[in-house]
């Protein structure tokens, strides 16, 4: 007879290894739980001198490397956007794993996003939606004035944080908001999500259908892990899924959002779509007002079809619907369509050609970078500055 507390062959037990941490460790010499994660402290040296400064500037020459290896292929694009972005504001986002949490990083983020977002993309529109206990609210409407959506983003703090988002209600509202936009326009959403769970009033996967339908692209950004559903749903409808692990991630991957997607194949084109260049009203004497906010103002644009006055370029004149732009913003929606090249890597040589530095390539030194067109040399900081903010080399121009 078998002993007491002995199991037996048909007894289910639990073999627990006893046999130490050296047990634990894998092949590398590091506990298992190690393996897959990149402890980034490792990552920072001292040099001789003691001085932790040459590590943290490698780091740093990374992520700028990394940022001047964009798609610069001639493909069709859509500059006319009309983007929704979503912001999770339930009580997951309240974590501090952000300095100093969540919200308060995502906010500053965005407001930076959309500063820039506009500056790349002045002819396109935005609106503000946010959620928590399960609800959606939109809080700025569609407009090509970034004053409006900073202005709402800077009231939000971490009181209004409450409940669970509802993902479903922000894709809902979202939809039908961009059901209205004209059919030339790009059609996008972009989320940044912070919660693992969601309140959902119905089956998800009629919303992702109607997503589809309405041809409407659905990027994200999470905050916490990849969720199945939600990565789904951004690859079903040609969008971009991105885990933030810090607020640098973050950052990059907002603003991987900001060049204008390629258009998809079976979207239908618009031959032509109308647009007005208003003249610039000047009422020195008597204010006049304004169609956009019913107020009374010495300036303004006057619509070439209505005659009606706005305050601001671009926009959709509020009485007849007309586009209303600039040619300047015509010009700076272009390069998109034709972006500068990406510069080669050479050798040591003369000085940087945008800044007068000398670029010497050394272990810890910056690389020389090299335009294939005109052959002139640049550091990485006036690479980086070329081509997110020139967008022309000034060699070749």
């Amino acid at each position: 007879m078998p002993k007491a507390n002995e199991p037996t062959d048909d007894d289910d037990y639990i073999d627990i290894d006893d046999t130490g941490p050296e047990g634990l460790k894998g092949a590398d010499g590091g506990y298992a739980w190690e393996e897959e994660y990149k402890r980034s402290w490792d990552v920072i040296q001292e040099d001789a001198s003691g001085s932790i400064q040459s590590s943290v500037l490698g780091i740093s020459d990374q992520r700028k490397r990394k940022r001047r290896l964009r798609d610069t292929l001639a493909v069709q694009r859509g500059i006319i956007r009309h983007v929704m972005l979503v912001i999770d504001q339930s009580e997951s986002m309240s974590v501090r794993d952000m300095t100093p949490t969540r919200i308060h990083a995502t906010l500053l983020l965005l407001e930076k996003f959309v500063v820039e977002f506009f500056d790349q993309n002045p002819i396109s529109q935005l609106s503000v939606v946010t959620t928590k206990d399960g609800l959606a609210e939109k809080l700025t409407e569609m407009s090509s004035n970034p004053t409006d959506h900073i202005r709402a983003l800077r009231k939000k703090t971490n009181r209004d944080l409450a409940g669970e988002p509802s993902i479903q209600n922000a894709l809902e509202l979202s939809m039908h908001a961009l059901r209205r936009v004209p059919s030339h326009g790009l059609r996008e959403i972009i989320c940044v999500i912070g919660s693992l769970t969601t309140c959902d009033p119905g089956d998800i996967e009629q919303t992702l259908c109607a997503l589809k339908h309405a041809q409407i692209r659905v990027s994200m950004v999470h905050l916490a892990a990849e969720v199945h559903v939600l990565k789904r749903i951004c690859k079903e409808t040609g969008g971009e899924f991105a885990v933030a692990m810090d607020e640098d991630d973050l950052k990059d991957s907002l603003f991987e959002c900001v060049p204008p997607p390629a258009i998809a194949q079976n979207k239908g084109l618009a031959s032509m779509a109308r647009m007005g260049f208003p003249s610039k009203a000047n009422c020195t004497l008597v204010p006049t007002p304004c169609a956009c906010h019913h107020e009374l103002t010495f300036e303004g644009f006057v619509c070439p079809r209505c005659k009606a006055k706005v305050c601001s370029l671009p926009t959709d004149c509020d009485v007849c619907g007309l586009a209303l732009v600039s040619a300047p913003h015509l010009a700076r929606s272009y390069h998109h369509l034709f972006p500068e090249v990406n510069f080669r890597e050479a050798g040591k040589g003369r000085a940087c050609f945008g800044c007068g530095a000398e670029a010497k390539v050394k272990r810890d030194d910056k690389a020389r970078f090299e335009c294939p067109d005109c052959k002139h040399g640049f550091c990485l900081a006036c690479d980086i500055f070329i081509h997110e903010t020139l967008h022309n080399c000034p060699g070749c121009v």
